[in-house]
């Protein structure tokens, strides 16, 4: 394909001369890929080019995807419907590439639901039916009646039957399609699949009847799943009830309540065929941040086969990619481009494009050869604007790499500092061992804030493990006694040191029943705050309450405040014992609950108020040298992390202009869904063996919400402390690479020889921040 005989609509014509990037880079590429600065951005393209589309085709079938990715796309195209006549819509639609002349009338629209996990009723929020319900139908003014939809409760089932007597336990075993049924229930199973086979050909029938999907919209997933069509999918498939693998299992737990849950449901989806099998379909797949770079790069520059679903795509010349230029960053090609159009090529390019040849070529730097650089498009690209020879920019990539080894081997002295994290195992999981060298002085003095309240990571199965260990010591004399001198109190601050200084005692003397109580006392002061009931009957009526909650709700559904907040103080609890472990009393450790986090699909935006005066205070009292922050890349929106790290700017610059300290120092750090890049980092902290058996059995003894890792990464099925682990490893690996093993091996410190392992840490000054702060935000906001 040839970007030349590519036919591009207007709204593509003007996003492709507003962007740095051609189309297609032939014959690297193999499906145009149209790339935009930032997040709203993407969501502004689509929605031009939906709306564009449904100018041409107002009786036409669409698909639409699921999740948080559409979040700009609902948002754009439902402003603009509302105010389609407003002089400034006319003229962002005009300047977009579409008539704002023709109105997009969608009532006349059919609309194909993609997928939906099966069994689920329809009724709950975390339904793909309840989804495109909401924001589709009602949201885009959809005509119900011309919409095919899953409603699991209508599939498969006669007059009278429920989801619930069919499938008990939720699980679906789809050998019953080839096996003989074993009993009774299994025989009802057996024919319910088979009416539920029936449906999807009837339901892939319908699609065909109506010529096709038109218009397709579709996210990818971390293995580069396209609706469900997971890695391995046949490029000839069609609508059916399947299983899904690991990785879009772990992307699916949070919306259905942990991967317990996500593991035993299948999946209904339409098939690759069925997108395709409308040579004019315009089927558009979008992408955004860091994180999906290397997926993106597989689907635009990998061969075609099953390995990726989405290079079925290619047939269609209508075919695109969207995506923000995180997205395309492992698109060599346009890197190349981007580095030919700039007049200069900056220390940390050079380094970034020497590491990787590095580690391509699996040679020391040192080793590499002029010629393999100038083989290298990106690296030729950039050695051509430098006056050096390359001799010497691969001496100075070396001699920056060690320099950041031993910046790592120093420890602080006389230091305060603030550890941040979004969540309450961000710190340990991002750079546990940073900290660990720098608590053993004890001039330096250390304080842990955890930004949000983090109850979505906590299922309702521990929840109620939770609730039945308090059951048994509340009756006890004890806690009588211990509940009469007021021993659980909020106010009680000692009574809170008291339970963690417990539990840990538990831990160390092996005492299953002394560490437990030390949780029962948590628990039960939790409670007391959260309900603010002081009456232990009252208490226990509440517990049963909860219980009866736990055991009844759909998992995945959002919680009431009260048990938000309870679910989030869980997770507070586990960080007061984690710092315990290290000496640090309750005093020093800070639980903000920032208020933008609801627990919404889609969250609100920081506020001055609400959210970084709870950071300004903190600020205000610890006085810090140094303030760390999960520093994540542009990731797919304005997330968790993201949001963390604005309001974390704003109050660090305001507390530094308001008490004259420009002096003070940033520790960006990432944990396991994001890596630094060497050349990003400039602090490298050795981890020894010794260091791995703390992280992990830290991990697994006070994180005991995550130990079965209900809410997973899709790159590690297990425990995060293990994925921890492996990163560091990775980047231990990628240095010695780099290097050479003699360099670890025969290196003078035992620090360095014992090493490991790696955190990768970027140290910012103020300004540095900022202006990473900003690049951040522009990244993901319209600013």
């Amino acid at each position: 394909m040839i970007e030349s005989a590519v036919q591009f609509s207007p709204v593509e014509r003007a996003a492709l001369a507003a962007s740095p990037f051609l189309a297609l880079y032939a014959p690297d590429e193999l499906i145009p890929v149209i790339t935009v600065g930032n997040f709203p951005a993407l969501g502004k393209l689509t929605a031009m080019r939906f709306l564009e589309w449904v100018q041409q085709h107002p009786e036409g079938v669409v698909s639409l995807p699921t999740g948080k990715t559409p979040e700009h796309f609902i948002k754009w195209v439902t402003h603009l419907q509302a105010h389609w006549n407003e002089p400034e819509t006319q003229k962002t639609l005009e300047q977009s590439g579409v008539d704002p002349r023709r109105f997009p009338d969608m009532r006349g629209l059919h609309f194909v639901q993609i997928d939906e996990f099966y069994p689920i009723r329809p009724e709950q929020q975390n339904s793909f039916y309840h989804y495109v319900n909401e924001f589709y139908l009602k949201g885009f003014g959809l005509d119900r009646h011309k919409a095919l939809l899953v409603d699991c409760t209508k599939i498969g089932l006669e007059r009278g039957q429920s989801l619930e007597a069919v499938w008990p336990d939720f699980r679906v075993d789809l050998s019953l399609r080839t096996r003989q049924a074993a009993n009774q229930l299994e025989r009802l199973q057996q024919s319910v699949l088979r009416r539920i086979d029936d449906w999807c050909q009837a339901y892939e029938d319908k699609i065909r009847a109506l010529g096709g999907i038109g218009f397709f919209l579709g996210g990818i997933g971390p293995d580069g799943h396209v609706g469900f069509n997971v890695r391995g999918s046949d490029h000839y498939s069609t609508t059916r009830l399947t299983a899904t693998n690991y990785e879009t299992q772990a992307a699916a737990a949070g919306d259905l309540g942990g991967v317990e849950i996500s593991r035993n449901r299948l999946v209904i989806t339409i098939g690759l065929k069925t997108i395709t099998c409308n040579p004019d379909c315009a089927a558009i797949i979008v992408a955004a941040g860091e994180a999906k770079a290397a997926v993106v790069a597989d689907a635009v520059r990998g061969p075609a086969g099953v390995l990726i679903p989405a290079s079925a795509l290619r047939t269609l010349p209508h075919a695109r990619f969207y995506v923000t230029m995180g997205a395309a960053k492992k698109l060599r090609a346009r890197q190349s481009a981007l580095a030919a159009q700039s007049n200069e090529a900056a220390g940390e390019q050079i380094e970034m494009a020497v590491v990787d040849l590095s580690l391509a070529n699996g040679k020391r730097i040192l080793d590499l050869t002029e010629a393999e650089a100038k083989a290298d498009p990106l690296l030729a690209q950039l050695l051509g604007k430098r006056p050096e020879p390359f001799a010497e920019l691969k001496k100075m990539v070396r001699d920056r790499l060690v320099e950041k080894i031993e910046a790592g081997g120093r420890s602080a002295q006389n230091t305060r500092f603030l550890h941040t994290e979004p969540h309450h195992d961000d710190l340990m999981l991002g750079y546990l061992p940073a900290i660990v060298r720098n608590i053993r002085s004890a001039t330096n003095v250390h304080h842990f804030a955890t930004l949000t309240s983090g109850f979505t990571a906590v299922s309702n199965s521990y929840m109620l493990r939770r609730i039945e260990t308090l059951k048994r010591f509340l009756e006890t004399p004890n806690f009588a006694d211990l509940h009469a001198e007021g021993y659980f109190a909020a106010h009680h601050e000692q009574g809170r040191n008291r339970d963690v200084w417990l539990y840990l005692d538990g831990l160390a003397a092996r005492d299953a029943a002394m560490r437990d109580e030390g949780s029962a006392r948590r628990l039960l002061r939790n409670f007391i705050a959260v309900f603010d009931e002081n009456d232990l009957k009252a208490v226990r009526d509440r517990m049963s309450e909860l219980e009866h909650y736990f055991l009844t709700v759909y998992p995945g559904r959002k919680d009431p405040d009260a048990t938000q907040r309870l679910k989030g103080m869980c997770r507070e609890w586990e960080a007061e014992c984690l710092w315990g472990y290290f000496g640090w009393q309750c005093s020093h450790i800070h639980h903000l609950r920032l208020g933008f986090y609801t627990g919404d699909i889609f969250t609100p935006a920081p506020t001055v108020e609400r959210d970084v005066a709870p950071i300004l205070r903190t600020l205000e009292a610890i006085a810090p040298d140094i303030v760390s922050v999960a520093f994540d890349p542009e990731a797919s929106g304005p997330d968790t992390h993201y949001k963390v790290l604005q309001a974390l700017n704003e109050a660090v610059q305001r507390h530094a202009a308001a008490h004259g300290r420009p002096d003070i120092r940033i520790w960006g750090y990432r944990n396991v869904w994001f890596r630094f890049h060497p050349a990003e980092a400039n602090i490298y902290v050795p981890v020894s063996m010794n260091m791995f058996s703390v992280m992990e059995s830290a991990f697994m003894n006070t994180f005991v919400s995550q130990r079965e890792a209900s809410f997973p990464s899709y790159e590690h099925d297990g425990p995060f402390c293990e994925l921890a682990q492996q990163i560091q490893v990775e980047q231990y690996q990628m240095l010695k690479t780099c290097l050479g093993r003699e360099w670890f091996t025969e290196h003078p410190s035992p620090l360095i020889r014992c090493a490991r392992g790696f955190v990768f840490l970027r140290e910012m000054n103020l300004e540095e921040f900022r202006a990473s702060a900003r690049d951040l935000r522009q990244a993901a906001e319209a600013v």
